[in-house]
């Protein structure tokens, strides 16, 4: 049997189309090569369990694209039949059915190999508030692994499974995934559904995501997502977001950095800055206050009193909570319904002010965290080292914020560090069309397991949300008619040739000269350049399209067929011709220099 440790979707993929005995074979073998000791795991999955669901496996099609691909949970997910516990032994309940997500993912094909550890109650970015044992960085065992998502950053970084499932309220997802070099999809909040979720803070609260590529994270996470009718905090997407940023984009980056003293961290950063700058990102500074305190007023106001209210009765039971989560969710006992009214009105303000800085940017560029701690340090300040580490975390989604943490240049001292890219809600897909960039680009062994960064790795699918259209003329890039894409978040994809049955005539009246294009039995390629416009705005921009002009159906030189401008034929009569140039620049070209 092949080693297992570090496979990817895509591997496990191909293992299992081997057939069911084969990757039955290689799952029992792979679970029973699993320390079942290991801090990281709180339950990890019988042989008979994985029969269980072997046996299901049988029932759906081997086409299906996580089938057979093993994953883990963070323990405050429910899966039915398993314990969830929140890392809270006196809480522990045994759910008859699946989280959303969890169903979602089985009914793709994925196998549970087991539940993870976790800073109890989701209360904690450092990994160490378990009752189960502290989980220890996957790099250094000295330091810690990051939280609340310990456990499930540290298998998936070890390549015990091809991906996991963490929760994101304050950074959950994100500080552990830049702790162990991985990558930590934090989704638009309601694209994935809470529902059989524990909650930490409800209004706040995100599944996330961990895998060893953006590509796969992104994946799991189409699969994991939609809309959740049973879930009140469900949203169904805006529809108008771009489907990826600029080839250069511009970035935002903090004006003031602090680093809390960490000369290593610092230095990544910079070593950071520079590969963006080297990828062609143009980085600019932006006002980071209205981040910092809005970031305050997750732990130290009133919202705190939302992880109150999410425990219940166990806070009357402090002896069987972990201390610093107690000392922290008590917190909420001293404010009033008028605090917490005020809280939102502050963080609306603020959320406003982020929104609108945030306009002119393709996204905000962070580390993912200002310093790391080692283990031995955190019970001398638990509380003052654990807040150090959400300095660039803790306002996302309380500023309705999409994010992605991403593996960056390592440390001097050979930990790794991150960075994370945010943008606006439902800009999920063009942080993840970056990131792929951005890991080929750096090509890092993939999370602990020294495997390399696979340079076959697939980038996005085409978006369902986007519509691809091919322009011919006055709406090129540079042209007088190529804001109406690009105010609506159209993106430039490629240019390209349309087949070589098109004609192309110059339609010559009115104030903005325009192509017409018609195919035909004969003809030519004609130059296009290929642009993906949100599905929602995509009303819009045909709306605009005057007549003889109109939107159809093109065949491109490889035989993709998308959408594009062509122009009623009784039209062209009058019209001149141009389809020997190739192109309207051609064209246009010629007549400048004559």
């Amino acid at each position: 049997m092949p080693a297992t440790f570090g496979y990817t979707i895509q591997e496990w993929r191909e293992q299992a189309s081997q057939g069911l005995p084969h990757l039955a074979q290689l799952l029992h073998t792979h679970l029973a090569a699993i320390d079942r000791q290991d801090t990281a795991w709180i339950t990890l999955a019988t042989p008979q369990q994985l029969d269980e669901q072997l046996s299901t496996l049988q029932t759906l099609s081997p086409s299906l694209p996580l089938w057979g691909v093993p994953f883990a949970i963070k323990d405050n997910i429910d899966v039915a039949g398993w314990p969830t516990s929140a890392a809270c032994p006196a809480a522990i309940v045994t759910p008859t059915q699946d989280a959303e997500v969890v169903a979602r993912l089985k009914a793709a094909g994925a196998i549970v190999i087991g539940k993870t550890n976790l800073d109890q109650y989701a209360t904690g970015l450092v990994g160490t508030r378990s009752p189960y044992g502290a989980v220890c960085n996957s790099f250094d065992s000295a330091y810690i692994s990051g939280g609340s998502s310990s456990g499930s950053a540290s298998v998936l970084a070890r390549g015990l499974v091809a991906f996991s499932l963490g929760t994101d309220t304050a950074g959950s997802g994100r500080i552990p995934a830049g702790f162990n070099n991985i990558v930590g999809l934090k989704p638009t909040k309601g694209w994935l559904s809470a529902r059989g979720v524990i909650p930490a803070c409800r209004l706040n609260d995100t599944i996330s995501l961990f895998a060893l590529t953006v590509a796969e994270a992104y994946h799991v996470a189409t699969i994991a997502g939609g809309y959740d009718e049973q879930e009140a905090y469900s949203r169904q997407p805006l529809q108008k977001a771009p489907a990826q940023f600029r080839t250069q984009p511009i970035f935002a980056i903090p004006d003031t950095l602090n680093f809390f003293g960490d000369s290593h961290a610092e230095r990544a950063w910079q070593k950071a800055v520079e590969a963006l700058q080297l990828s062609g990102a143009q980085l600019e500074p932006i006002d980071f206050s209205p981040f910092q305190q809005l970031a305050e007023q997750l732990y130290a106001g009133p919202w705190v009193a939302e992880r109150t209210a999410a425990i219940g009765e166990m806070i009357d039971q402090p002896e069987k909570m972990d201390p610093v989560v107690y000392q922290v969710i008590r917190q909420g006992l001293h404010y009033s319904a008028v605090d917490a009214y005020r809280a939102e009105y502050l963080r609306a303000e603020l959320s406003r002010q982020i929104q609108q800085a945030l306009l002119p940017f393709d996204a905000l560029v962070v580390p993912t965290s200002p310093t790391i701690h080692r283990l031995a340090a955190m019970p001398d300040d638990p509380i003052g080292l654990n807040s150090q580490l959400g300095f660039y975390t803790n306002f996302t989604n309380l500023a309705d914020l999409s994010a992605l943490a991403l593996p960056a240049p390592f440390r001097d001292d050979g930990l790794p560090a991150g960075i994370t890219l945010l943008a606006g809600a439902w800009h999920d897909r063009a942080l993840a069309e970056f990131g792929c960039r951005w890991q080929k680009q750096l090509a890092l062994p993939l999370g602990a397991t020294s495997q390399p960064y696979p340079h076959s790795a697939a980038g996005l699918p085409p978006s369902p949300d986007h519509v691809r259209v091919a322009v011919v003329g006055a709406h090129l890039t540079g042209m007088p008619l190529n804001y109406q894409l690009t105010t609506r978040n159209a993106v430039f994809i490629e240019e390209t040739q349309t087949a070589e049955n098109y004609r192309l005539f110059a339609l010559l009246n009115g104030p903005i000269k325009k192509p017409g294009l018609l195919r035909s039995d004969s003809g030519k390629a004609i130059i296009v350049e290929l642009w993906d416009i949100p599905l929602a705005r995509f009303g819009e921009f045909v709306a605009e399209i005057p007549a003889p002009l109109g939107i159809g159906s093109l065949t491109l030189r490889d035989g993709r067929i998308v959408k594009g401008f062509i122009c009623e034929p009784a039209e062209l009569t009058d019209a001149l011709e141009i389809t020997a140039f190739g192109g309207w620049r051609h064209w246009l070209t010629a007549q400048e220099e004559k």
